[in-house]
């Protein structure tokens, strides 16, 4: 069968492909430890997943607005003035079912056949899969290791041209951990200007930073709320994965043009689903710290634990809830690794090439599960990778 070029480049999220195998071991027996997939093991809080249910029993299910419920716009307004330092009218704000189209619809209202889009790589596969839809031409950016994964600065700088239309931030980072300090903003935002492209800013993992790290958003500085797109949701901090909720904060010349994508492809977000949302952001954030708090516990262990093991370096990342350990000295390919991981020691984690080819030489594993099965997974990983040796060649 024929497809447009537009989506023959798209390819499966390798953390499904992973589970989708795991799962099929299970199913034959197996006991697989799952640290493929980017979601907290905690239950929706009850009193976002309460309001939720109210919104169902009162009636609460017909259409509403494509751009969201204005009582959530003016509740994220809120939260981005108060949480990010940033004024912002609730008609800058657009709600989607998830943060995935606040990603893709930017791009699609802002990007034209061959401008150049650049993007964090290793990084969130959305990004690289937007642009080309959008008939952009993607320009990976390496992140660097030695600064946390932060944006390889001198490389951004060499590849930024006139061709440019957007630069993709995503800080904490998916699959690093990673954060882009406040000074490394800086000079983003002196490029972005210089260059008069866009910045989209997915900060889906805003709320997850440890060890007193201030968060800040590149939208927060002189002249940069007018050409930046924050993309937040309720996911990751309200462990609300299967809500499918998540926002946009851009110009509001902007946000109705997102919103009218939204309209045509959409229709709108579920209504119970943003009363839910509406309870996140004005309820009780109590156990929003605790869960920050058991993420860091865990961070801690496995980092720890991993920097233990022969041939295995690992930085400790200060956001998200992710780890990219360096794995060079095995000599193999790092989707061989994964794979042998999985086989051998019932641990399903990810390659780092399953967030671009920059992220060869590394996996990707999530820590969003209990002490007690990442200190299990430690001892199998451990064990598996001593049969197989360290590469000295």
């Amino acid at each position: 069968m024929s497809f447009t070029e537009r989506v023959s480049y798209l390819q499966p999220e390798g953390a499904y492909a992973v589970l989708a195998k795991a799962q099929r071991m299970e199913e034959q027996g197996r006991d697989i430890i799952h640290l493929e997939i980017g979601q907290p093991d905690f239950q929706t809080f009850p009193n976002v997943a309460m309001a939720g249910i109210r919104a169902i029993t009162e009636g609460k299910t017909r259409y509403n607005p494509s751009p969201g419920l204005s009582k959530l716009r003016e509740a994220v307004a809120e939260d981005v003035k108060n949480r990010r330092g940033i004024q912002v009218r609730p008609e800058e704000v657009v709600i989607g079912p998830g943060a995935k189209p606040l990603l893709f619809f930017p791009a699609l209202a802002l990007v034209e056949s061959g401008d150049e889009v650049l993007y964090p790589n290793p990084g969130f596969p959305t990004y690289e899969a937007m642009i080309r839809v959008a008939r952009g031409k993607p320009v990976p950016v390496p992140l660097s290791e030695e600064k946390g994964f932060s944006v390889d600065l001198d490389a951004l700088e060499e590849l930024v041209s006139d061709r440019t239309r957007m630069i993709i931030l995503n800080s904490p980072g998916n699959p690093t951990g990673g954060i882009t300090p406040s000074s490394d903003l800086e000079r983003i935002a002196v490029i972005a200007k210089d260059h008069d492209c866009w910045i989209l800013s997915d900060e889906i993992n805003s709320r997850l930073i440890y060890d007193g790290v201030p968060y800040v958003s590149i939208a927060s500085f002189p002249g940069m709320k007018e050409r930046t797109i924050v993309v937040d949701g309720f996911s990751k901090t309200y462990a609300m994965t299967g809500w499918r909720l998540g926002y946009g904060i851009m110009p509001a010349e902007l946000a109705n043009q997102v919103g009218l994508l939204l309209t045509h492809s959409i229709g709108c977000t579920a209504t119970f689903t943003q009363y839910a949302g509406i309870e996140a952001l004005t309820g009780p954030q109590e156990r929003v710290e605790r869960a920050r708090t058991e993420f860091k516990r865990r961070r801690d262990l496995i980092v720890a634990g991993l920097r233990d093991i022969p041939g295995i370096s690992c930085q400790k990342p200060d956001g998200a809830f992710y780890v990219f350990p360096n794995v060079k000295a095995f000599g193999k390919p790092v989707d061989e690794l994964a794979d042998y991981i999985l086989e051998e020691a019932g641990v399903a984690l990810l390659p780092g090439t399953a967030f671009g080819e920059m992220g060869e030489g590394y996996l990707r594993i999530c820590y969003a599960t209990s002490l007690t099965k990442i200190n299990e997974a430690l001892d199998r990983i451990t064990q598996v990778l001593k049969q197989l040796g360290i590469h000295t060649g």
